[in-house]
């Protein structure tokens, strides 16, 4: 890669490192919809893993998680409590999930993206898209039961729920806001990477 190309793509890493940036610290990274709060943060994580690659996907997943971590120190009131009760599991709650997040989307983009198969390459988008969310939600919410299930914090969760156990303790704390944000990504994350490849892509 000649000085050029990484220029062109360090630029484009701190355009959409820009962006994560904006909406994780302005209102726009949360979207009221009646009782819900639907974060788009995810979706430009999404996309430059899918445009620049998995390096560039872990990077951004690390920035999404490190403003998540920031909030801990008294700005949300969960991740406050969380961080009190031991930080180190939630460094990893709230950053290394994202970065897994981000870089595992790229994998999956480059494994399934054959341009001599435009239906396999078409469909890698989707696919791609609708993994950057979920397994956010996913890694996110292992992470929580892994390391703080047993917690009085997240027993006190769990008993308000009715949860018989941690999976569905998952399902029912994931809710709504959790299928909404995977579809938002989906759409909104495919039809933009799936616009901007050929462009970043041709020749």
């Amino acid at each position: 890669m000649n000085d050029h190309s990484k220029t062109l793509r360090l630029t484009r890493l701190a355009l959409l490192a820009a962006i994560v940036l904006v909406l994780a610290y302005t209102p726009l990274g949360y979207i009221h919809i009646g009782p819900l709060a639907i974060t788009p943060i995810m979706i430009p994580v999404t996309v430059g893993a899918i445009l620049l690659g998995p390096t560039e996907g872990a990077v951004l997943g690390g920035i999404f998680g490190l403003t998540s971590f920031s909030t801990c120190f008294g700005a949300d009131a969960f991740g406050t409590t969380l961080l009190a009760i031991n930080p180190v599991f939630t460094f990893l709650v709230c950053v290394g999930a994202r970065v897994l997040a981000g870089w595992l989307p790229a994998v999956i983009f480059k494994a399934l993206h054959r341009p001599e198969r435009p239906v396999l390459a078409n469909a890698a988008f989707g696919v791609a898209a609708l993994a950057g969310p979920v397994l956010n939600t996913v890694f996110f919410m292992g992470g929580l039961v892994l390391f703080f299930y047993r917690t009085e914090f997240i027993q006190s969760y769990v008993t308000a729920l009715g949860a018989a156990n941690p999976f569905v303790f998952v399902l029912l704390f994931v809710g709504v806001q959790g299928a909404v944000e995977a579809a938002a990504g989906f759409v909104v994350s495919g039809v933009l990477s799936r616009a901007v490849y050929p462009v970043l892509h041709r020749g």
